[in-house]
């Protein structure tokens, strides 16, 4: 019998991103394949040095919030030393702002999601929901995360990220100038990336605001897989 692979699940911070019930889409799915499953509320586990030397795989969705000098160290090393960290929007993507370490170790970081026309917007989330395309690249193909995978629509929020060209980019997505824009040319962010840190795998998906969009077959699909590329 093989034995079975440990996944740490830390989950909270902005309940916009629906923290709880996104992580559990995830969870039976990871039972599946064979993981122990330890649900964590706060980053606080990573500062546990011999808990993390036992984890396989960090699935993180903590949006903002703050993490303590120890618990970086703690996550940091576990990455360095095998264990893989993956996470989808702004739980991954968007977490620990003013941990600057933190930001190079993830590469790539939410700058601003740009929404509709102010005249549109009637102050809820839904004023940054858009239309826009995830952009498969000629990398993707062959990869075991997006195989079989093409261009894809959707109408959510589109991440503007500040990235690093460390990262190894499988999927973009361009940013329109529309005429009330300040800026002038197009922007074309990374949406779906890889990272090798040490010994460790990082994955990110930048699509995943809200369940609903974490329910897309394109989105599950590629999140499921990079759960399970990115573990040790």
């Amino acid at each position: 019998m093989t034995d079975r692979k440990n996944a740490l699940v830390v989950r909270g911070g902005w309940d916009g991103h629906q923290p709880y019930e996104a992580t559990e889409l995830f969870i039976p799915y990871l039972k599946d394949n064979g993981y122990e499953v330890r649900v964590e509320e706060s980053p606080k586990v990573y500062a546990d040095a011999e808990y993390m030397a036992g984890v396989d795989l960090i699935v993180q969705c903590m949006t903002m919030s703050t993490i303590e000098k120890d618990e970086f160290a703690g996550l940091r090393a576990a990455v360095e030393n095998g264990t893989g960290l993956a996470g989808w929007h702004g739980g991954i993507a968007d977490s620990y702002r003013n941990t600057s370490d933190y930001l190079h170790l993830i590469g790539g970081q939410f700058a601003c999601h740009p929404g509709k026309h102010p005249d549109e917007c009637v102050g809820e989330q839904s004023d940054n929901y858009v239309p826009y395309t995830v952009n498969m690249l000629p990398a993707a193909a062959e990869h075991p995360i997006t195989t079989g995978i093409k261009d894809f629509e959707l109408v959510t929020e589109q991440y503007w990220v500040l990235a690093d060209d460390y990262i190894d980019v499988l999927a973009t997505t361009t940013q329109k100038v529309r005429e009330w824009d300040p800026w002038h040319r197009e922007v074309t962010s990374p949406a779906i990336w890889t990272r090798r840190w040490g010994k460790g795998r990082i994955f990110v998906c930048t699509p995943g605001h809200r369940v609903e969009i974490l329910q897309d077959q394109n989105v599950r699909t590629i999140i499921e897989r990079g759960l399970l590329w990115a573990s040790r």
